[in-house]
């Protein structure tokens, strides 16, 4: 995402114009230096582990095309970059396709659901930190969000499913993140009244087996936010 698109799709309504500006910096740093171990670009590439969809996926991602999937909720800034790759092109980059990331807010609940033992607020109505893009020549996708929170019996995650431009599900897999920044991220104003989560990546009944797959690179700082890099791949 470019500078440019970045501030005309919210991240100013994120954060300070000043700490926004340092967030740019960061990301545009991240994105130039930082290269996700996953992809290899050599065709050695290995399909991502695929997860399931969780008890709360998304019920309309056609009607939720949007970069700034943020909406009202609090937390530490995230843009979230992913890139799609096609084990069977050689491991090159994959353009349009369709990618749906959802995660839960900075308390641990989902939007689109609620109201039940397993949520008991109800969001059934709104439909926060959910959205779809399309995947650019260069097999790429960006979406400002926030650092999710975590809820009961689960490590910190973000759902995401890869589909054919016609809806066809590719892959449904799921990304952790860095144990040391989300304690960071935990402890800090808005996400201390949760507390810490209370289950780690490697006990986590879908990262278990899988952590070194899906286990994301961040870079960033709870000032200027967070980066998620993250490579996909998908057999197309």
């Amino acid at each position: 995402m470019d500078r440019k698109k970045f501030i005309r799709n919210g991240i100013l309504g994120i954060a300070s114009l000043a700490t926004a500006s340092k967030f740019l910096e960061s990301c545009s740093k991240s994105d130039n230096d930082e290269t996700d171990s996953s992809n290899s670009g050599d065709g050695s590439c290995t399909v991502s582990p695929a997860e399931t969809k969780g008890p709360f996926p998304i019920k309309t991602p056609s009607q939720l095309v949007l970069e700034n999937i943020k909406s009202d909720r609090v937390g530490i800034a995230l843009l979230i970059n992913l890139k799609i790759e096609n084990k069977n092109n050689n491991c090159e980059p994959l353009s349009g396709v369709l990618v749906d990331v959802w995660h839960c807010d900075k308390d641990g609940n989902y939007s689109e659901y609620g109201g039940t033992q397993m949520q008991q607020t109800d969001y059934t109505s709104v439909h926060f930190l959910r959205g779809r893009q399309t995947s650019n020549s260069s097999g790429e996708v960006s979406f400002i969000s926030i650092y999710p929170g975590w809820y009961q019996g689960r490590a910190p995650h973000v759902h995401v499913e890869v589909l054919s431009s016609s809806g066809t599900s590719l892959l449904v897999t799921q990304i952790a993140f860095p144990e040391t920044i989300s304690s960071e991220v935990y402890s800090s104003t808005n996400y201390a009244a949760h507390g810490q989560a209370d289950t780690a990546n490697t006990k986590d009944n879908v990262f278990a087996d899988s952590l070194a797959d899906e286990l994301a690179t961040m870079t960033g700082n709870l000032t200027d936010g967070f980066t998620l890099t993250k490579t996909i791949t998908v057999n197309a």
